[in-house]
């Protein structure tokens, strides 16, 4: 049994004692969001888990309520509706997860995500550092109240994650490598005739295994493998989508603001000599630099008007996830009143670390060139508070897993001086430890 008897007690009085409306129940227990998701997934039809680096973990299950938003008013429309939706204790969280693109995702791969949605979702069981550990519980109107514990009396603590081994498997990009340079070829051509600074250029991976692959095994493997990333999954029928990221798009707590954006990149060393050496050298290197200066300019830039103050370092420095590290600049910053954490992911996304800049420029580039359909993928997923706190990663490092199939992504920043053949090896380092996870045999 994963919730203990007197913990669905105490779930079940609490539901009891409200009769209309939402009605929440928020309890204390002992086990692990991810299990729980692991357990729950299955009975609940739609899943989905968070974690930042060292600090909260959230894994939910169900759907108690949903805003949905498209289009260029997105993240206002989803503002909106959550200011006008049920009242919720202190203790829950929202789930917030968006495309790249406003419009959504254009192909039925991504079936079933939207542009943009909010979920309070029915059960979330929610770890915060040091110790503490709660559940919190929402049935919405209408829904008995027995049926969600009966299900959560159901669930078993599940087995150990299995050691990654899918068997034998193909791998085919897409589009092909030799195509994707073409793209940067244009790309250069571009900015050298003065019409974009930057623009990132993304590509895939499809993997078939010959065994079924299952998403938040992956998810647990993730986290033991980049305990320096934000972890991630969010299933929609019968996909999910998975992935480490090593970027915060932007975060809040108690009054203050950050973001923590991420370009130019490395490989990483074996050994810590060699490992330091490549870390010096893209320290100096003046491409990295300018293309890492023009993503951190342009988000403190749409961070002044929401801020009183703002701190960003002069100098970036090293942020090293398992294959690549970046340059990296911590912006932190005061907010004014009445900002909010959609109005601020609003407000940045997409950066130029997925975009590029000019940014309208920049979309329309990727939209006449990539032949892709991005979805999640460089959009974002993260959490939000009924006080408006929360954080939200971009969605990079991902794939989308569904049954025995996985679609893997990743992109370059291309500036002036980007060389295509090393674009396409970067983008070789940033597929590596997904790729590695699910083609181990």
């Amino acid at each position: 049994m994963l919730l203990a008897p007197n913990t669905l007690a105490a779930i079940a009085d609490q539901l009891v004692a409200t009769e209309d409306g939402l009605r929440f129940a928020v309890v204390p227990v002992s086990a692990d969001p991810l299990a729980f998701v692991r357990a729950a997934a299955p009975v609940f039809g739609s899943a989905r888990y968070v974690a930042s680096p060292g600090g909260v973990r959230l894994g939910s299950v169900g759907t108690a309520w949903r805003a949905h938003a498209q289009g260029l008013r997105r993240f206002e429309r989803l503002e909106e509706a959550w200011r006008r939706g049920p009242e919720m204790p202190a203790a829950a969280r929202l789930m917030l997860g968006f495309a790249f693109s406003p419009d959504g995702p254009r192909t039925d791969v991504w079936d079933g995500f939207a542009a943009s949605e909010l979920v309070l979702p029915e059960v979330t069981v929610i770890a915060e550092p040091p110790h503490v550990s709660y559940a919190v519980v929402a049935v919405p109107p209408g829904a008995e109240p027995r049926s969600v514990i009966a299900a959560l009396a159901d669930l078993a603590q599940p087995v150990s994650p299995r050691v990654p081994g899918l068997g034998d498997h193909s791998v085919h990009a897409i589009p092909p490598g030799a195509e994707w340079c073409v793209a940067v070829e244009e790309a250069v051509a571009a900015i050298e005739a003065g019409s974009l600074r930057k623009v990132v250029l993304a590509r895939s991976v499809a993997v078939d295994a010959e065994m079924t692959i299952d998403a938040f095994e992956m998810v647990h493997h993730l986290g033991v493998r980049n305990p320096q990333c934000h972890i991630y999954g969010w299933q929609v029928g019968d996909a999910t989508l998975i992935g480490a990221s090593p970027e915060l798009l932007v975060g809040t707590r108690d009054g203050e603001v950050r973001a923590n954006p991420l370009a130019g990149s490395a490989k990483r060393g074996i050994g810590d000599e060699e490992d330091r050496r490549i870390g010096a050298a893209l320290l100096s290197s003046e491409k990295d630099r300018v293309e890492h200066a023009l993503v951190v300019e342009d988000i403190a830039s749409r961070l002044r008007p929401l801020t009183v103050t703002l701190d960003v370092p002069a100098e970036p420095s090293l942020s090293r996830a398992a294959t690549v590290q970046h340059l990296s600049t911590q912006i932190r910053g005061s907010m004014r009143n009445g900002t909010s954490l959609l109005g601020l992911a609003g407000q940045l996304h997409p950066t130029p670390a997925v975009g590029g800049t000019p940014r309208q420029d920049a979309i329309a580039f990727i939209d006449k060139v990539e032949t892709i359909d991005r979805g999640w993928y460089s959009g974002g997923v993260g959490w939000l508070s009924p006080s408006g706190e929360g954080d939200v990663a971009v969605a990079l490092r991902c794939a989308l897993v569904s049954g025995r199939h996985a679609l893997l992504f990743a992109g370059n920043g291309i500036v002036a001086d980007s060389n295509p053949q090393a674009e396409l090896v970067e983008t070789r380092w940033k597929l590596g430890p997904l790729l590695n996870l699910l083609t181990e045999a």
